[in-house]
């Protein structure tokens, strides 16, 4: 920049100043725009119908009567893990007039735990 008088210089500083300025608000709006990506994912990703029907069928299974409450578990747990990739285990019991179903759900993205209690 020895041959160049002050006015090019000025020009060419002020050029690096704004590509400088460009590259660093292009980086910022990248990385913002892969946060809000990955925030949206995660809305989606949470499993809610898959939940409820699990939650539907294990509530139906427990208050069936004549029926081998180890074999509904294991297909329970079977067809979870083939079809949606999720780990469930469930535990019932009665204590007085109450039944209580501990529910478990884990995809590897979400974790859901439950007690349910009726009447």
């Amino acid at each position: 920049m020895a041959g160049l008088n002050e006015d090019a210089q000025w020009i060419v500083l002020m050029g690096f100043v704004v590509s400088f300025s460009l590259f660093f608000l292009a980086m910022v709006l990248n990385q913002s725009t892969v946060v809000g990506q990955t925030t949206a994912e995660s809305v989606l990703d949470f499993p809610k119908n898959d939940i409820r029907d699990l939650r539907t069928v294990i509530i139906q299974s427990v208050y069936q009567e004549n029926v081998d409450d180890s074999v509904i578990n294991n297909d329970i747990v079977s067809i979870a893990l083939a079809r949606k990739g999720a780990i469930v285990n469930y535990s019932s019991y009665t204590q007085g007039s109450y039944t209580y179903i501990n529910i478990h759900y884990d995809n590897g993205v979400t974790v859901y735990n439950e007690t349910w209690a009726s009447p």
